[in-house]
């Protein structure tokens, strides 16, 4: 795609504040403003001592982005600024993720990060600078729509981060601008290339950038001393099938690491922080069709009315492709969600994430889910003839 053909409503000479993390695709989306003829300025977040949280190569955030970032600005002759956001940031996402395991919860730091630190802090900053809009590298895309700006899945369906800013608001989408939203990674590769930018074969950030080994249970201890406080792990009636050496070492629908000898497999269906247990069953006994959540965010101005049932698309965590649903907003702003075929391993903690097509309507934290009369008829029918088979 060239350059020229980038339309972000923006005219030559705006100032445009990039989000800048040392990686290749806000590497990129910086160079392209420039190219555009865009007056940039890159800000580097700082968000944790290199002391720490020592991240592994291939994950964001660590020591040596700020100074990549910092030799993208130079080669292409922009304003670059550091911001030390190390408190802000264990504030707003690494405690928030920490107490969500405590809670039995799987917890979604990215959204976290982007919610409360790159589009509420950073965003702010962007407009004492008297920035036009801010820019960032996700894979999204922001369309002018009848009601004002939509937020859009990106076109690369492999790289769509859309998921992952759902609890953006219609007043800060006005403000933002997503350059890459309509690109495939192999083409903001190309540019990077063209460009002659250092971090062009720069691997991609994994993971989340303070669990330094994907170990996040290690992390949590020693975040909250004593989190791993030892419990039984128990079926559906509540017998013990063994123990376990704290709950933040499980997750809704895990299989492994059970540590249980059984007839058939078993998953993880419910975490309770409360008592300590891990509730334990067969597969059939995962599947929900009723997801209930926290206050729905939405973008836009065509929230439904209390009560009113809306026909939505509704993705369940990140790697789910979405599900046909319908959605109820209750009078308290909570949403109840009803999907049409169910599905196995919803985590209280996750994000449910509504779609109309390739635009995000919004969503909200799962603080629940559930099974109609005829699923829980049907899971009862499904469980006893595999226990008979077993036995």
């Amino acid at each position: 795609m060239p350059v020229s053909s980038i339309d972000l409503g923006l005219g030559r000479g705006a100032r445009v504040v990039v989000a800048m993390s040392g990686g290749v695709d806000s590497s990129v989306t910086a160079a392209l403003l420039a190219e555009a003829g865009c007056e940039v300025v890159g800000i580097t977040l700082q968000l944790y001592a290199s002391g720490a949280a020592r991240a592994r190569p291939g994950a964001c955030c660590a020591g040596e982005d700020i100074y990549d970032a910092r030799r993208v600005a130079d080669r292409l002759g922009i304003r670059h600024y550091v911001l030390d956001y190390e408190e802000r940031f264990r504030e707003a996402v690494i405690d928030d993720f920490a107490d969500s395991y405590l809670r039995g919860e799987t917890p979604i730091p990215c959204v976290r990060c982007n919610e409360r630190v790159k589009f509420r802090d950073l965003l702010a900053v962007a407009r004492d600078l008297g920035a036009d809009a801010l820019a960032t590298g996700h894979y999204v895309r922001r369309v002018d729509g009848p009601g004002g700006p939509e937020l859009h899945r990106g076109v690369d369906g492999a790289r769509d981060q859309s998921y992952f800013l759902f609890a953006t608001s219609q007043e800060q989408l006005e403000f933002l601008r997503f350059p890459l939203g309509a690109m495939p990674k192999e083409q903001v590769r190309a540019h990077a290339e063209r460009l002659g930018l250092a971090v062009a074969a720069k691997p991609d950030s994994q993971d989340i950038c303070f669990v330094p080994d994907g170990r996040y249970a290690g992390v949590i201890e020693r975040l909250r001393p004593g989190a791993a406080e030892p419990g039984n792990i128990v079926d559906r009636a509540g017998r013990v099938l063994g123990r376990h050496e704290g709950i933040i070492h499980f997750t809704v629908g895990q299989r492994r690491g059970l540590g249980i000898a059984a007839p058939e497999p078993l998953y993880v269906l419910a975490v309770d922080a409360a008592r300590r247990e891990v509730v334990v069953g067969p597969q059939a006994a995962l599947l929900r069709d009723r997801v209930f959540t926290g206050p729905l965010a939405w973008i836009g101005t065509d929230k439904p009315e209390p009560g009113a049932a809306r026909a939505v698309v509704a993705r369940l965590r990140s790697s789910h492709p979405g599900a046909p649903a319908r959605l109820v907003r209750m009078a308290d702003g909570t949403a109840e969600v009803t999907l049409e075929e169910p599905e196995a391993a919803t985590a209280p903690g996750q994000a449910c994430v509504l779609y109309d097509a390739d635009r995000v309507l919004g969503g909200g934290w799962i603080t629940g889910t559930g099974q109609s009369a005829a699923l829980a008829a049907a899971s009862r029918g499904a469980i006893a003839a595999d226990e008979a088979a077993a036995a």
